[in-house]
């Protein structure tokens, strides 16, 4: 089937936060980008119903590639991750913890991610957005989705491009950890989305 559209996702709020600002900047996007439809979906922090929405939205639009995006408090920049670990901890929004259990049983260690990072990077740095590329996704639920798509990339779509950007904090989020204006990650995100399109 043809692969004309590309997957975007966000995530629920958190860590006793009220907003996710990764799924505000996700569900503002358009339905269609240089021509390419848009599919936006917004994921649990679970460890279990997470993965398994992403999996399940994967099949559901057979998209040409996916963008996750996700909230790194503490971050002052757009984070455009480089690698996904096998690796999971932390506790979930259910209160289900894990302590350093694989991703992927049996899965290799770790995926570079295939979208084009240093592209998105230029596009975000030519409009001022504060940006980096990102060589850790931690061992919360963000690494945790984008290990699981690029790892169901390939095993079953080889074709499929499939990586994670993080996004900080809004300002409302915090009194004392960098954080970034939604105007802005929302206009970084939708320049993501963007490059990406025009790769399918």
């Amino acid at each position: 089937m043809p692969h004309d559209c590309i997957l975007v996702t966000g995530f629920e709020p958190f860590g006793g936060q009220t907003v996710n600002p990764s799924w505000l900047c996700v569900s503002a996007l358009p339905d269609t980008l240089a021509g390419v439809r848009v599919e936006r979906r917004l994921l649990p922090v679970d460890w279990r119903g997470g993965p398994a929405a992403l999996l399940d939205a994967l099949r559901e639009t057979a998209p040409a590639a996916v963008l996750c995006v996700g909230q790194a408090g503490g971050r002052a920049e757009l984070s455009l991750e480089r690698v996904a670990v096998n690796l999971r901890a932390g506790a979930d929004n259910a209160g289900v913890a894990q302590d350093e259990q694989p991703v992927a049983a049996g899965g290799p260690a770790a995926y570079f991610s295939t979208l084009p990072c240093a592209e998105m990077l230029a596009a975000l740095r030519a409009q001022a957005i504060p940006a980096a590329c990102s060589y850790s996704a931690g061992v919360y639920l963000c690494n945790c989705v984008m290990y699981t798509a690029l790892h169901f990339a390939a095993a079953e779509r080889p074709a499929l491009r499939a990586g994670f950007l993080h996004v900080p904090f809004l300002p409302e989020q915090t009194q004392t950890a960098p954080s970034m204006a939604r105007e802005t990650m929302a206009r970084g995100v939708l320049l993501c989305a963007e490059v990406l399109a025009r790769h399918v």
